[in-house]
């Protein structure tokens, strides 16, 4: 038996965070070796943060990363590591892995498959490794490998697959089973989104199986640069078999996944292959004296991943995307201006979650070193989360009752003000200006408009004062349609929820008041807001104002984006496929529908251009700076628009 015992580091890093970055990383080799590691995959990128943008352009991150590099080696004596860092060869800059080997530098895998799509923007810096390429590269005076080789340490071949390079249909990894591979390693920096992490451990299984050997996959968590949120989840795949698993969403900075295998077993596999292409290349290895231990470990055995429901995921997501960004931006806590609606009450809500996740899953020792900043003796939403209900004439009082009660069962500080007054005040003013009173009938968007805006002020002062991070409340069925008031509901520093749209936000909240599970807890004072339907509660209590009133039911809305700006179908066809989802409903009622989501989308586009910025959740992201991209100007469909007004019923 051939033994080696194998680990993948899960770690949350940032951007140029240099002394944390390479803390962390030796952290993690440290822990490894305590396990009797003998290969430690690392995750993408992980010295220098994964979501550097242009500042991969930058040569003194490029002279750092190596420096950092440097600082590692030491403390790979006695253990094989793969660290990711980005590197310039003949003046291109590439994403590569350093695979180091005590104390040395070995040489270095360079990325072949770039990924340049949604939140992505790889081609952007970095240049995609020809396949096959082979060539050294001297750094300080040293001559190194560089490109597509397989690494042969005592007799232990090792190939590699980065992130995108295992997402591709012809993943680097169908060649290198050919060459008799024994290790794939993947430094992957994969973000969340619903239902990824069950891809990611098919491809993995898949990769292991397929190509006969040992596959590791190490990835990033956390909200590491402000959008992104990656999942983590590292695991160790042999012979189609998971054989480890890390933690999917933790809240921890550092964590080993490790499992031993047999790799003699696998060799037997590869030799039953019998239709396995054999490719006899020399030069494709790259040979190393290298001792291993000699490893007595039990061999690990399959295992099952736990199933997450997609309200887990979201609420860890988000929660753990807060807490980083919190503690990241050095903010101390959150403001949220609490209106008593769906909106608001899932942000608040999404604060205490955060605090009753981040404090279940970390010691009390590991949550006062990740928030040592804030000078807390004790970590909870009275501390963190202060909410304000603004009141004007128009409030009623069941959305001021739940927003006191949910603050209370929230635990966090709150407040009551009375705003009408300076509602009157600008009206006033403009009044005076025009040379009329103001009407509802005339005045509409205005009057509505102000109410929100003249909330902005002092919760925007409360938030300074507090140091703290103001939330705004929006989410993705607004942004689609411009159904907010900008410098209203859409001030703030962060997003939380404009990645979600409002229709499922909905069945979160009730299934947050009635279930829970036994990784969230429920909040049951959320009833006072899943009783109402949903209000920006800016006209008179007798108009009965409603958002679905004002626009169209929110299921059919999001249906229409999703056909509309997921899949790029036009005006005709949008209302042809809800003609057959919704046969029930009166024709011209879809028609209306149709053409009030295109027109409220083309004329609201500087609105989303304005949003702060927001976690990408899935493939439905409007954010037009990391995922969606549209003109602010346009003919606003109208052709399209005039021919769905002509066909008959």
């Amino acid at each position: 038996m051939r033994a080696l015992t194998l680990s993948c580091a899960t770690l949350n890093q940032t951007p140029f965070d240099w002394d944390g970055n390479t803390q962390r990383i030796i952290d993690a080799i440290t822990t490894a070796k305590e396990t009797g590691t003998d290969v430690l995959c690392l995750p993408e990128l992980c010295l220098t943060g994964y979501g550097c943008e242009d500042q991969f352009l930058s040569p003194d991150l490029l002279e750092r990363a190596l420096e950092g590099l440097d600082n590692i080696l030491p403390h790979t004596d006695g253990i094989t590591v793969s660290v990711g860092l980005p590197l310039r060869h003949q003046n291109a800059i590439f994403n590569t892995v350093a695979l180091c080997s005590n104390g040395e530098i070995l040489g270095f895998y360079a990325k072949q498959n770039l990924a340049g799509d949604g939140v992505h923007y790889e081609p952007r810096w970095f240049y995609p490794w020809p396949e096959g390429k082979r060539d050294t590269i001297h750094l300080n005076g040293n001559e190194y490998f560089i490109g597509d080789y397989i690494w042969n340490l005592d007799g232990v071949r090792i190939a590699f697959e980065i992130c995108e390079d295992a997402w591709v249909a012809n993943r680097p990894g169908s060649r290198y089973c050919n060459l008799g591979v024994d290790l794939i390693l993947n430094p992957s920096a994969s973000h969340f989104a619903f239902a990824k992490q069950s891809i990611r451990e098919q491809f993995v299984r898949e990769g292991s199986r397929a190509y006969g050997c040992a596959y590791l996959y190490a990835n990033l968590v956390g909200n590491e640069s402000g959008r992104m949120i990656f999942g983590g989840g590292s695991m160790i795949a042999n012979q189609g078999n998971l054989v480890a698993h890390g933690a999917k969403l933790s809240f921890k900075d550092l964590e080993i996944t490790t499992a031993t295998v047999d790799l003699e077993l696998n060799r037997l596999a590869q030799a039953r292959t019998a239709s396995r292409k054999i490719d006899i290349l020399p030069e494709a290895e790259v040979l190393f004296d290298h001792s291993w231990a000699k490893n007595t470990a039990p061999l690990s055995a399959s295992i099952t991943l736990e199933s997450w429901s997609k309200e887990e995921e979201f609420t860890k997501a988000v929660s753990l995307g807060l807490f980083d960004y919190m503690r990241k931006s050095y903010t101390k806590g959150f403001v949220v201006s609490l209106s008593g609606g769906a909106d608001s009450a899932a942000v608040a809500s999404f604060v205490y979650l955060m605090v009753t996740l981040a404090k279940k899953e970390l010691s009390a020792t590991e949550l006062k070193k990740k928030t040592s900043y804030l000078g807390l003796e004790n970590f909870t939403a009275e501390q963190l989360l202060s909410c304000v209900y603004q009141a004007t004439e128009n409030s009623g009082p069941t959305t001021r009752e739940a927003a006191s009660a949910l603050a209370k069962e929230l635990g966090a500080q709150y407040d009551e003000w009375e705003i009408q007054s300076l509602v009157e005040g600008y009206e006033s003013l403009l009044s005076k200006h025009l040379g009329r009173e103001l009407t509802w009938e005339q005045d509409d968007i205005a009057r509505q408009n102000i109410q929100a805006r003249v909330r902005a002020p002092g919760i925007w002062m409360l938030a300074n004062l507090r140091n703290a991070l103001l939330l705004t409340t929006s989410n993705r069925s607004e942004a689609a349609v411009g159904y907010a008031t900008m410098d209203g509901d859409t001030c703030g520093g962060l997003a939380p929820i404009a990645g979600i749209d409002k229709a499922y936000l909905r069945t979160w909240l009730r299934w947050l008041e009635k279930e829970g599970s036994a990784r969230v807890p429920t909040i049951p004072a959320l009833k006072y807001i899943n009783e109402q339907q949903p209000t920006a509660e800016l006209r008179p209590a007798e108009q009965a104002q409603t958002d679905e009133g004002d626009l169209m039911p929110y299921p059919i809305l999001n249906q229409i984006e999703k056909w509309a700006i997921r899949d790029k179908r036009g005006p005709l066809t949008v209302y042809r496929l809800l003609s057959l989802e919704y046969p029930e409903t009166d024709s011209e009622t879809l028609k209306t529908w149709v053409k009030r989501f295109f027109q409220l989308w083309s004329r609201n586009q500087w609105k989303r251009e304005r949003y702060a910025p927001s976690f990408h959740l899935d493939d439905e992201n409007l954010d037009p700076k990391t995922w969606c991209r549209f003109p602010i100007l346009s003919g606003g469909f109208q052709e399209e628009l005039r021919e769905l007004s002509e066909i008959s019923s």
